[in-house]
């Protein structure tokens, strides 16, 4: 264990990563799996970033936000994934403090913009459906851009709050993280320092971003259901409802996966359920992102297809 000796305490500079399983026949099994789902998720999401770039259809603010919404799944995923894939092929996966730092705070940043993403998609389809006539002076091209600002802004507020935080715990002792990435709660573990105003500030940060993210999102989709409800026309109804599924799987999957990890007491699953989930919201929904777009969405289909006309008679 690498290490520099400060005073009374011996200072950690590296990190050993258990990850998933120990199982050579699994670790093989899981390396395959988990590097045809990142290939996928990184081919996937850029397809919907180009395709959302060059099909003039999609320039609206809805496929704006979905093109921002694809590179934080990248980031997301690649915050984590290459290095899980690392740990497949090695004995002792050791990642060096600052590394674990930036994977730290790299996945703050992202997790956080996808909330920010998915509050501001929900805002987006409440303006189109309950006030459509006013919708390109609510939702122009300016108010786009400052919702973004307010996204990044946000996710790198919460990535330097979980930064600082790591940066005042003290290691002194085991160095060995229980998981396959630098998560704040295994590391809070092996802190020998007082842990409780680190341990509160990112707590706070991160559950403000969900709690009114969410609170965005429900609003949004209460008042939309009351507008469809009202809707005389049942081809209305379906088609105002069509618009929002995609999104709103996206939500559910994403927020119910977040809330069951960080939420719920530490005592309802073991450490290993924990990683199982952990892998999910940060390896396999990134994945199924653009499939979910991509298959419930008329626009992304339509724009698809025009594509793929104009490479094939060019």
């Amino acid at each position: 264990m690498d290490s520099l000796v400060y005073g009374n305490h011996t200072a950690v500079t590296e990190f050993i990563l258990l990850g998933l399983t120990h199982d050579p026949v699994l670790r093989v099994f899981l390396f395959i799996i988990i590097l045809c789902i990142y290939l996928v998720t990184v081919s996937g999401n850029l397809c919907t970033i180009v395709l959302i770039r060059v099909s003039t259809q999609l320039h609206h603010p809805m496929y704006f936000f979905l093109s921002n919404l694809a590179f934080a799944d990248i980031g997301f995923s690649s915050s984590v994934t290459p290095n899980m894939l690392v740990n497949f092929l090695v004995e002792r996966n050791t990642i060096f403090y600052f590394g674990c730092v930036t994977q730290l705070g790299s996945t703050a940043f992202f997790g956080s913009v996808e909330c920010f993403l998915l509050a501001s998609m929900a805002y987006d389809r409440f303006v189109a459906i309950c006030d459509p006539l006013l919708y390109s002076t609510k939702m122009s091209t300016r108010d786009c851009v400052q919702l973004l600002i307010v996204t990044y802004t946000g996710g790198f507020l919460n990535c330097c709050s979980f930064a600082i935080c790591f940066y005042n715990l003290v290691f002194c002792g085991p160095n060995r993280v229980n998981h396959f990435f630098c998560d704040f709660a295994p590391l809070l573990e092996l802190s020998c320092s007082d842990i409780s105003v680190p341990a509160m500030v990112p707590s706070f940060t991160s559950g403000s971003i969900i709690v009114v993210t969410l609170i965005v999102i429900a609003m949004s989709y209460i008042y939309i259901l009351i507008t469809i409800l009202k809707m005389r026309s049942t081809e209305g109804r379906h088609k105002a409802f069509s618009t929002c599924t995609s999104h709103l799987t996206a939500v559910t999957l994403f927020y119910g996966t977040i809330t069951v990890i960080y939420a719920l007491p530490k005592s309802v699953f073991s450490t290993d359920q924990n990683k199982v989930m952990s892998v999910f919201y940060t390896v396999v929904i990134p994945m199924l992102n653009p499939c979910i777009y991509s298959v419930r969405n008329k626009d992304i289909k339509e724009a698809l297809k025009r594509q793929i006309g104009r490479q094939t008679f060019s």
